[in-house]
């Protein structure tokens, strides 16, 4: 997959310890990138959990896991306010999140081939389950935030990045029950992910994404 470099790379692929850290997606960019590295191929099951904060009312991307043949386990929010996850390339949609502009949120996605269900979590509140593939996702895996990446074209697709920031990015090849993403949206005592762990983050960054100092404001809640 070819991503075209806007800037001379910033960061190189070795872990970093990002707490109390965020990523600044600061204008529209068709380039502009995280790349997250990890070594896990094949899932059978995925939880994805981060922070965020964005004034974007337009369609946006925030997270996609994607193999050369489908747009996998993507999360994005559409135009019409409702949340998106992609698996296989078989999509579910949930409305009805309380998704407010200008403020730190948490949001958890879930994916579990054997029952093929999808579920979100938004600022402690589940959504309702939706089905999408019961097949495994297999790679080769390329993980992407702030863009929704072209598999046949390379580069990524138009007018659907994002814009704002995000944080305390964990990501495990588990669907973890309702207990522990409770404890995440509380930061209090979770397990953190064992694919993508914010504390030890194998990353390269292309274009203007800036690592930044959280928000004092949210520092005691989300962000």
């Amino acid at each position: 997959m070819l991503f075209f470099l806007l800037l001379v790379t910033s960061c190189a692929a070795t872990p970093q310890n990002l707490q109390g850290k965020m990523f600044t997606f600061p204008e529209e960019s068709n380039t502009a990138n995280v790349r997250l590295t990890t070594s896990k191929q094949d899932f059978n099951a995925v939880t994805v959990c981060f922070r965020f904060l964005t004034d974007l009312s337009r369609e946006f991307t925030f997270f996609s896991l994607s193999v050369p043949s489908f747009y996998n386990g993507v999360i994005f929010k559409n135009e019409v306010g409702s949340f998106q996850m992609c698996v296989n390339g078989k999509q579910a949609y949930f409305r009805g999140l309380d998704f407010k502009l200008n403020k730190c949120q948490s949001l958890c996605g879930t994916w579990e081939a054997a029952s093929g269900l999808t579920q979100l979590w938004l600022n402690g509140q589940p959504s309702s389950r939706r089905l999408s593939s019961k097949s495994n996702i297999s790679g080769p895996i390329t993980i992407t935030l702030g863009q929704y990446p072209e598999p046949y074209r390379g580069g990524f697709f138009n007018g659907i990045q994002f814009v704002g920031m995000m944080s305390d990015l964990h990501m495990w090849d588990s669907k973890l029950p309702p207990c522990e993403i409770q404890k995440y949206m509380n930061q209090g005592g979770f397990t953190t992910g064992n694919v993508l762990d914010w504390s030890s983050l194998e990353f390269e960054i292309t274009g203007t994404v800036l690592i930044e100092n959280k928000l004092e404001t949210c520092q005691s809640s989300l962000l």
